[in-house]
C-alpha cells in the first residue's frame, strides 16, 4: 500500500507539472513586417541611432513575452534590407531606394536577437517590386531599368513575371547570397506568390505563357508549375549553400474548398492557395521542399466561412512530415472589433490553448510584432499567466542537416556583489546556450520548460539577486540547427 501511495503521489506531481507548463519545444514567433513601415523602421528617414533603439525595443519587448523567433522582412519589395550585390537598399529604411543606413540591419537583428535567445527567419517576398506604381521609388540601378521585360505591372503593383525562367534565376541567386552571407536559421516566404485576384482584370501573362509554355496548355496548371519550379529551386540553392537552413512557407490560410476537392477543408473561403495564388502548398510538402508550413489562420474559432479550429485541424493532418506552425491574427484584437471574438485576447490564448492539443502543431507565430507592443497587457496578461509563461526552445526541423552541439566548457558561477556571474567557454558548433535553473541539490528534469532560466549567445550572464543558497544552474548548448547538447552544471568558484 505504501508504494502505491508513492505511486499515486508521483502520478499527480507529473500531472500537475503538465498541466502549468509551457511545452520544452515550441514555435513562438512574431513577423516583423517592413513594408509600409508597419514594423520596423516606424517611418523612413530615422537617424541611425533611432532605427537602432526602435529594433532593440521590439526585441527586447518580445523576448518579455518569452517568444523565440523573429521572421524579419527583409526584401518586401524586390529591395534589401541587408547588404546586397543585387537589389538597392529598400526606401522603406531611407526613404530613398539605394540609399542605406550606416549599418546593415539584418545583421544588427541577427546580432541583437541571439543576445537575447531568439532565432531570426529572413521574410521574402518572391515576385513583388513596387506596391503603388504612382510613385516613383525605384532607383536608376534596379533590375527593372535594365531587363524591363521581366515585369509587368497588374492593378497599382509591379511584379516579377513569374513565367519567366530568368525570374526564377535571379530570385535564387537573391536567395542564395543571403544565406552564404548570413547566420540565419531559415529562409521564409508568405503568401504572395501570384497576386490576389482583382475582380475584372487578368494578370497579364500571356506573353509569357507563349514564349515559356513548357509542355502546359491549360494557364491555370502552367502558373502553378512556374510557382512550384521556383520553390524547388530555391530549396536547391539553399542546400547548395548551407543544408542546415530551413525553408517555411506561410500561405493563406485555405489550400482548398472541399467543393472544388474532396481533399480540400470544409470552408468556403472566397480566395485559395491553389485556385487563386497558384500556390500547390501540399505538393511542396509532400516533394519535401520544405520545412515548415504557417497557414496564416487570421479567422477566430466558430467562424463559418473558415472556422480556426476546422483548419487547424485539417492544417495538422495534412503535414506531411513538414513542421506546422499556426499564423495567429492578433492585429484583429481591438475592443471596437466588428467580430465580438476579437474584442479581447481570450480568442489568441484559446487558440494556443486549442493547438496544444493537436501534437501534429509544432507551435504559433503572430502577426505582427507591434502587437506585443501596443496591446500592452491586453495581451500581455493573458498570454504570460499560463501559455507563454515559461521559455520555450523552437522545434527541430525534420528535414535539414543536423548539426550536432558540443556541451560548453569551463561553466563556472561565481558571486560578485548581489549578483551571480555564469561565465563558460563554446563547444563545437555551439551557437546558442540554454541556461537552467534547479533548486539546490536537484538537477533532475532538463524536459521542464518551467526549469530554462535564459537563452542566448554570450557566453557570460549575470543573475541578479540570484538567492544564492537556494539555486544551482546548468547549462547546454544549440547548434545551428536547434540541436541541443548534454547539459552540464555549472560548477561554483
Amino acid at each position: 500500500m505504501k508504494s502505491l501511495k508513492i505511486v499515486l503521489l508521483v502520478l499527480l506531481i507529473q500531472t500537475n507539472i503538465f498541466s502549468q507548463q509551457s511545452p520544452k519545444r515550441e514555435m513562438r514567433a512574431a513577423w516583423i513586417s517592413t513594408v509600409d513601415n508597419i514594423d520596423w523602421p516606424s517611418k523612413p528617414g530615422l537617424s541611425d541611432k533611432e532605427m537602432k533603439a526602435e529594433m532593440i525595443a521590439i526585441l527586447d519587448n518580445l523576448r518579455s513575452y518569452n517568444l523565440n523567433t523573429v521572421v524579419f522582412q527583409v526584401r518586401p519589395t524586390a529591395d534589401a534590407y541587408y547588404k546586397s550585390t543585387k537589389e538597392p537598399a529598400s526606401h522603406w529604411i531611407t526613404g530613398t531606394q539605394g540609399v542605406a543606413p550606416g549599418f546593415d540591419p539584418l545583421q544588427l537583428m541577427i546580432d541583437e536577437a541571439g543576445k537575447r535567445g531568439m532565432n531570426v527567419h529572413v521574410w521574402l517576398n518572391p515576385y513583388r517590386v513596387q506596391k503603388d506604381t504612382t510613385k516613383e521609388v525605384l532607383s536608376k540601378n534596379h533590375l527593372f531599368f535594365k531587363k524591363p521585360e521581366l515585369f509587368l505591372t497588374y492593378g497599382k503593383s509591379r511584379y516579377f513575371n513569374p513565367g519567366y525562367k530568368e525570374t526564377r534565376d535571379f530570385v535564387s541567386s537573391v536567395v542564395g547570397e543571403i544565406v552564404r552571407n548570413y547566420d540565419v536559421q531559415a529562409i521564409h516566404m508568405d503568401d504572395y506568390f501570384y497576386p490576389y485576384k482583382i475582380a475584372g482584370q487578368e494578370f497579364p501573362d500571356d506573353k509569357a505563357f507563349a514564349k515559356e509554355p513548357r509542355q502546359f496548355k491549360d494557364k491555370d496548371d502552367w502558373r502553378r508549375d512556374n510557382v512550384d519550379l521556383i520553390i524547388k529551386q530555391i530549396r536547391d540553392t539553399i542546400i547548395a549553400n548551407k543544408p542546415e537552413v530551413e525553408f517555411g512557407i506561410s500561405p493563406f490560410g485555405v489550400w482548398r474548398n472541399i467543393a472544388k476537392d474532396s481533399d480540400g477543408s470544409k470552408t468556403v473561403a472566397g480566395a485559395t492557395n491553389y485556385d487563386d495564388l497558384y500556390a500547390n502548398i501540399l505538393k511542396w510538402q509532400k516533394e519535401n521542399w520544405i520545412d515548415y508550413v504557417t497557414p496564416q489562420l487570421y479567422w477566430h474559432i466558430g467562424f463559418d466561412r473558415a472556422n480556426f479550429e476546422v483548419l487547424a485541424k485539417w492544417w495538422a493532418a495534412h503535414k506531411f512530415g513538414a513542421n506546422v506552425y499556426i499564423g495567429h491574427g492578433d492585429y484583429k484584437i481591438s475592443s471596437t472589433a466588428k467580430e465580438p471574438e476579437w474584442r479581447s485576447a481570450d480568442q489568441i490564448v484559446k487558440q494556443i490553448e486549442m493547438i496544444r492539443t493537436m501534437p501534429q502543431i509544432d507551435g504559433s507565430m503572430h502577426f505582427t510584432a507591434n502587437n506585443f507592443l501596443k496591446k500592452g497587457d491586453t495581451l500581455r496578461k493573458p498570454l504570460m499567466d499560463k501559455e507563454y509563461k515559461f521559455i520555450a526552445l523552437t522545434p527541430e526541423a525534420n528535414r535539414i542537416t543536423r548539426i550536432k552541439a558540443l556541451p560548453p566548457t569551463n561553466a563556472v558561477a561565481s558571486k560578485k556583489g548581489g549578483s551571480e556571474i555564469l561565465t563558460w567557454k563554446a563547444g563545437l558548433n555551439d551557437k546558442k546556450f540554454v541556461i537552467y535553473r534547479f533548486p539546490k541539490g536537484k538537477i533532475t528534469d532538463f524536459s521542464n520548460a518551467e526549469n530554462i532560466y535564459y537563452v542566448t549567445t554570450a557566453t557570460k550572464l549575470e543573475v541578479p539577486n540570484p538567492n544564492f543558497e537556494n539555486y544551482i544552474y546548468a547549462i547546454s548548448a544549440l547548434s545551428q540547427t536547434q540541436t541541443e547538447s548534454t547539459p552540464i552544471p555549472f560548477t561554483t568558484k
